[in-house]
């Protein structure tokens, strides 16, 4: 979405989810001047007219993504002006590696009030071809730096570049519009600079994260599940860690997987990576897991400071994990109980769905904000497996359908 700012045309985006993320950043791309329709899975996005317009501070508050925006904006119209980000609270995501790439693009970066000023100098407002050497592979700024290296003047190659699989889908939806980008999953990415983008219809790739978490739904529940399409190889290191916990997952074509679970799951160690390392985004689901695998579990989680923050939640669960540091210890129990438990992040309420699902009695979750950021639908794809669950729209609601739990287990004793 934030590479059609880099086109004066008409971009059609396929296979994009329903999300909360998805109508921020629409609403953010609306206020900066660009026409936006979503028609099911289809987004239609014209950025022919967009301006020098500062993104509403209510909307960037919510959205990591939405600074994406500035690279962008400024091949475009050599100039933006975005406020400083949000997102969720896992840890600290800086942007100074956005703004030391885009400088030695040429651009002139002032932060000041929370908003982050950036302008080229001199006549054309062109960004300059450069090398850039990240010193942490970050996707924000491997893409942010790519798409603004698409209508730079010259050669840009960024070294130590992210190799995620949405880098690689990022680099072929610009290079559908006409941009030069090779090297994208490799660790080195170089881009030559074209005057103009043109017209795109494209379809984006399968989420990997949505799909990692339905392999582990049917682990956790002991259920045979087939799940298409996907990439399979983007799930390589969510799947080998699924089979040193006992559940087997076979192929069951180019895009399809059916996981098999089994009667004992074993522990595992698990530390997480940049690509094609094992998923930050996936560690959550998988702590989950392995508080029901017999044996001790070490999870080291290397990419965010702040990103155990569920382990509080899934003792109230009865989950046997402690933290020390980057690390949580899990040990194995023989089956969680049903609680009322709070989501603190994306990937948190994600796991507490599934830790819900394998608990004995009712879990109510809250914070399912959080979980429409990243999955569509999920409530209802999990009911067309045979999941017991619902939305219940407010608290007084949820409180009744509590004690409606807590009076039938009375009446059974």
């Amino acid at each position: 979405m934030a590479g059609a700012l880099l086109c004066p045309e008409d971009c059609r985006i396929r296979n994009v989810p329903s999300l909360v993320d998805v109508k921020c950043l629409s609403q953010i791309l609306a206020a900066l001047g660009a026409k936006i329709e979503q028609n099911g899975d289809i987004l239609d996005i014209n950025a022919s007219n967009i301006g020098l317009l500062q993104a509403p501070y209510e909307l960037v508050s919510q959205l990591r993504a939405s600074f994406f925006t500035i690279g962008s904006l400024l091949a475009r119209l050599g100039e933006a002006k975005i406020p400083l980000p949000g997102g969720c609270a896992i840890g600290a995501r800086p942007i100074e590696l956005h703004v030391m790439g885009l400088q030695k693009m040429g651009a002139q970066v002032q932060i000041a009030h929370g908003t982050v000023h950036a302008y080229v100098p001199g006549r054309n407002k062109r960004l300059k071809g450069a090398k850039i050497y990240l010193d942490y592979p970050s996707v924000g700024a491997t893409e942010t730096l790519m798409m603004a290296a698409t209508l730079a003047d010259g050669e840009t190659t960024i070294e130590n570049a992210a190799q995620e699989p949405e880098v690689i889908d990022l680099a072929d939806f610009c290079n559908a519009m006409g941009a030069k980008i090779s090297g994208a999953g490799t660790n080195t990415i170089t881009i030559a600079g074209v005057p103009k983008l043109h017209s795109v219809d494209y379809s984006i790739i399968p989420d990997r994260i949505e799909a990692g978490t339905f392999l582990v739904a049917g682990a956790i529940t002991h259920s045979e599940l087939t799940l298409s399409p996907i990439v399979p190889e983007h799930l390589a290191a969510a799947i080998a860690k699924l089979r040193d916990i006992g559940v087997k997952v076979v192929a069951e074509g180019d895009d399809c997987l059916r996981v098999i679970p089994t009667a004992s799951l074993m522990a595992t160690d698990i530390e997480t990576l940049p690509y094609p390392g094992f998923p930050t985004d996936m560690q959550a689901q998988f702590m989950a897991l392995l508080t029901l695998s017999e044996g001790n579990s070490i999870i080291t989680e290397t990419v965010f400071e702040n990103r155990l923050r569920h382990v509080a939640e899934l003792q109230r669960l009865g989950a046997n994990i402690r933290v020390k540091g980057n690390h949580a210890i899990v040990r194995g129990v023989p089956f969680l109980s049903g609680a009322r438990v709070l989501a603190t992040d994306l990937r948190a309420s994600a796991a507490l769905v599934l830790a819900g699902l394998a608990a004995e009695g009712k879990t109510i979750i809250q914070g399912l904000h959080h979980l429409d950021r990243g999955y569509d639908n999920l409530e209802a794809k999990l009911r067309l497996l045979g999941a017991k669950l619902q939305r219940i729209p407010d608290e007084a609601q949820a409180e009744a359908w509590e004690f409606s739990e807590v009076k039938a287990e009375m009446e059974s004793v």
